[in-house]
């Protein structure tokens, strides 16, 4: 019996694993497919290698809060029934497209179960909801802050070009193949998409640190699994979702975003994957997704808001709307100062993100972990 319900457990942690590999590996890898600058094989794989260094470090942190802080210990049924409502919840936001947070609905539904059986921590689910609370907040003002004050005057100094055809051609010397510079690809080209892939490897490392536990804790927490046995079985199920699922997910994402430029997507990627190391580190659990959207909110209301001043700011005499094209404004010949930039250049066209759309992501955040909290609380409660 128990190799049963170790069998079930293993197979919905994999289900869990697999959505989040479709998911995190289209939010990491998506701008970098989308310009093309590596192909969704590659990014598959190496969203698998940095997930497992993520999972295998920081990640432990996360798996402690999640299979032993929250509740002490984990049943059998628990396990399964757990994991199967953080799928539950995945399943549900993809139908509607929303990039609902697996962390979130991961602490909801075990706290559902907390809740029916009496042994919930509530002061360590207290301390999650404190930085859910704040970590968007810090999120939109650390993206607001770079573009009102500094994302002018890095546009007007760093640009990152893209030729046509192959970024590395290779010459053979004898029998030794050596790279060098494709077709009009420059140093600078090479450099920048270098970072770029550097950055997408970071994003992968710190969505490894708090999503691995998020397939796994359960399992760790209920003493079926090892806890290096769990995190490898939980890079390889996002590794299997990686390589399959997320092909649509990565082209989704890079296609929707080509709009943003290269260099807001990097600050946006950097951001957003700091905040979810630190959270990482301190052992909570964070959606990557929540802080990315975030910090795009805010980096184009910063740019936006250049048209005015603080004062006028405040007493709500300026007037701006968040798009695109604040963002891709042209500043070659140098940003003007705050208050004098022109309302009409960089107000003119596709809207960053409707507020409808704002409205509906927020709602699922809400929604999604009260959902499995209310479900995972009713089920042990009557059974």
């Amino acid at each position: 019996m128990i190799s049963l319900f170790l069998s079930l457990g293993v197979l919905v942690a994999t289900f869990v694993g697999f959505n989040i590999g479709g998911s995190s590996t289209g939010v990491a890898w998506g701008p970098a497919v989308g310009a093309n600058l590596v192909n969704k094989t590659a990014a598959a794989g190496l969203m698998t290698v940095f997930v497992f260094v993520g999972g295998w470090t920081l990640g432990r942190n996360v798996i402690d809060t999640l299979g032993g802080d929250l509740v002490p210990r984990f049943s059998p049924t628990a396990i399964i029934v757990v994991l199967g409502f953080i799928g539950l919840g995945m399943l549900v936001a993809n139908v509607y497209g929303v990039p609902v947070s697996t962390s979130m609905t991961a602490v909801g539904a075990i706290s559902g179960y907390g809740f029916a059986t009496n042994t919930l921590d509530r002061a360590a689910l207290g301390g999650i909801v404190v930085w859910w609370l704040v970590a968007p907040i810090v999120g939109f003002w650390c993206g607001s802050l770079i573009g009102r004050y500094i994302y002018p005057y890095l546009d007007s100094r760093v640009s990152i070009p893209q030729s046509d055809g192959p970024l590395v051609t290779y010459r053979w010397l004898a029998v030794v193949p050596v790279p060098q510079l494709g077709p009009g690809t420059t140093t600078r080209e090479l450099y920048s998409t270098a970072l770029v892939l550097l950055i997408a490897c970071y994003m992968s490392f710190s969505a490894g640190a708090s999503n691995v536990a998020n397939a796994v804790a359960p399992l760790v927490g209920g003493g079926s699994l090892d806890v290096n046995v769990a995190i490898a079985l939980g890079t390889v199920a996002i590794g299997i979702g990686a390589f399959t699922i997320a092909r649509r997910t990565m082209e989704s994402v890079g296609n929707d975003i080509t709009d943003l430029p290269m260099l807001a997507a990097i600050v946006v990627m950097v951001v957003a994957s700091t905040i979810t190391t630190f959270l990482s580190w301190i052992g909570i659990p964070m959606s990557l997704a929540m802080a990315t959207i975030m910090t795009i909110i805010g980096l184009g209301w910063g740019r936006a808001t250049r048209t005015a001043t603080v004062p006028e700011l405040v007493t709500g005499k300026a007037q701006t709307q968040i798009s695109v094209d604040s963002l891709a404004a042209e500043t070659s010949d140098g940003p003007q100062s705050i208050g004098e930039e022109e309302p009409e250049k960089i107000e003119t066209a596709t809207q960053l993100f409707d507020p409808g759309t704002v409205v509906r992501f927020v709602s699922f955040w809400i929604i999604g972990p009260s959902m499995a909290t209310l479900l995972s609380f009713a089920f042990f409660t009557v059974f």
